[in-house]
């Protein structure tokens, strides 16, 4: 099992900057996956970035150049440090970690931290 706290959101006005972070605990396997996905009002669940545990990431066309996501592997933090807020990014921000053992995925969730993009 793993559990998710996330932390940081809030209102911004348009322009401005926020730092997300998330703290996992529990049980970690060597491969896995942390991310960021996004939910807004009445919109699915979508892609904002992940992080493999050596680095590699990806990101959403619509954060490109704006949104950095990073990880602490010893504290395992993920963090998503997202610039130049627009009001389109208002969503509810929900950290995930994906993991595999023995050919089999286990996907976790945080419960969620709501950014406000106004002025």
């Amino acid at each position: 099992q793993v559990q998710l706290v996330e932390s940081g959101g809030g209102l911004v006005q348009p322009g401005g900057s926020l730092r997300l972070s998330c703290a996992a605990s529990g049980t970690f396997f060597r491969r896995n996956v942390m991310g960021w996905y996004r939910q807004a009002p009445g919109k699915e669940r979508e892609l904002v970035a992940t992080i493999t545990t050596d680095g590699s990431t990806t990101y959403a066309d619509s954060v490109k150049g704006r949104c950095t996501i990073s990880r602490d592997n010893a504290k395992n933090t993920v963090f998503l440090q997202m610039n130049r807020l627009k009001p389109e990014d208002t969503a509810v921000y929900y950290c995930n970690v994906k993991q595999w053992y023995l050919g089999t995925a286990y996907d976790y969730w945080g419960q969620g931290t709501q950014v406000t993009v106004s002025s």
